[in-house]
């Protein structure tokens, strides 16, 4: 049974990589799909270089990591306005880690490390800024759905330096 509370998102996803030859070979096919969620721009992806991909184009590797870490941030924006803590800037440098056997199979993320560097006003409280990171993670829809570690290490500075 489904509550009010529950969503369903739908994407589509096409390949167009098809170079004449379909998937003849490993080689012989292009790994490029388009990524289309109805009413939004499309997104370009390939597969990552390492895999015949095309760098110019969004994987998924980086579209995962990249979930992780608007995701945190929204909760966290979400959670420092109603906590009274003035953002003025957020910005994240997130690295997933993905590992894989010696025979290059079984590849999966080890974990994935957000890097965010926050401002926030003089006014606010720089701990209670710190301290909302560890709510936004337990919040954070995309990280209770992975099942490696998410970490965070978040730097707080305060307009004008204080």
């Amino acid at each position: 049974m489904s509550s009010t509370m529950d969503h369903t998102y739908t994407v589509t996803v096409s390949w167009t990589g098809n170079n004449g030859e379909g998937t003849a070979d490993y080689r012989s096919f292009g790994r490029d799909h388009d990524i289309v969620v109805e009413g939004k721009p499309v997104l370009a992806g390939s597969a990552d270089p390492l895999f015949r991909g095309d760098r110019a184009r969004h994987n998924p590797e980086d579209l995962l990591v990249a979930s992780l870490s608007a995701c945190h941030m929204l909760w966290y924006l979400h959670l420092c306005a109603e906590a009274g803590v003035v953002v003025t800037a957020y910005e994240d440098r997130a690295e997933g880690k993905m590992v894989f056997g010696r025979d290059g199979s079984g590849g999966h993320f080890e974990e994935v490390i957000l890097r965010p560097r926050i401002t926030v006003t003089a006014a606010s409280d720089a701990s209670v800024a710190a301290a909302l990171h560890a709510d936004a993670h337990a919040k954070c829809f995309i990280a209770n759905s992975v099942n490696f570690p998410v970490r965070h290490k978040p730097e707080i500075s305060k307009e004008g330096g204080a």
